[in-house]
């Protein structure tokens, strides 16, 4: 059986000691995991098939990665015949942040009506692929304003969405300090996420000395 076949491969690149490390990170049990470094899960999803792959049960962490690993390596049209497909399938930050599909670069426009669908799903990690993609291929002038849209109008209280948002406004700030600073003056976001994306960016080396003291000022006080 095919299932067996992959379990067997890997068990054989399992590292029980990384198993109990990442499930940890992930908050997964021990026993969900192998304990499988991400660039061997990587090159395992290139060789197997990936409707064979969505087949076999979520059981195991690093299979749900594998599936979403390979479906991420399609190209575009192919890969939204299966997104609908991986989306619901993730289940954990890390699940969530490598699902990244390198071709959506290419079609950044045609996806947003995707990203809007999974953002309006509402659930956790559908939101958070949507904030996590804009982070990851729409940080750039032209896409400033839908970034603002997006980040105006999320829920931010179930915490992996609040540290994605956070994660987005630090990336807007460094990258476009400017636009970035005059959004949190608008006071569009609460005020954890504002201070968590102020924190995140203070941290980047790619702010200058009074970038950072402009936006540690820029801080709101909770009581």
């Amino acid at each position: 059986m095919d299932y067996n076949r992959l379990k067997n491969e890997l068990q054989a690149v399992s590292e029980p000691a990384l198993a109990r490390f990442h499930g940890a990170l992930i908050k997964e049990p021990p026993e969900r995991l192998f304990g499988v470094r991400t660039p061997t899960l990587r090159k395992i999803a290139k060789r197997w098939n990936v409707d064979t792959l969505l087949n076999f049960p979520d059981e195991y962490y690093e299979v749900t990665f594998i599936k979403l690993v390979a479906v991420s390596y399609l190209p575009y049209e192919q890969f939204l015949q299966y997104a609908d497909k991986a989306v619901p399938l993730i289940t954990n930050w890390a699940l969530c942040d490598s699902f990244k599909a390198n071709c959506i670069k290419g079609h950044r426009e045609e996806f947003l009506p995707w990203i809007e669908k999974f953002h309006a799903q509402g659930d956790e990690f559908s939101v958070r692929y949507a904030l996590v993609t804009l982070l990851s291929y729409y940080v750039c002038d032209e896409y400033l304003p839908v970034l603002f849209k997006y980040l105006r109008k999320t829920d931010c209280s179930a915490y992996y969405v609040y540290m994605a948002a956070a994660w987005l406004t630090a990336e807007i700030l460094v990258k476009h300090f400017g636009e970035g600073v005059r959004f949190l003056q608008e006071g569009a976001l609460d005020a954890k996420t504002h201070n968590k994306a102020i924190q995140k960016a203070v941290e980047s080396f790619r702010l200058t000395k009074e970038q950072k003291e402009l936006l540690k000022a820029l801080k709101i006080k909770i009581s």
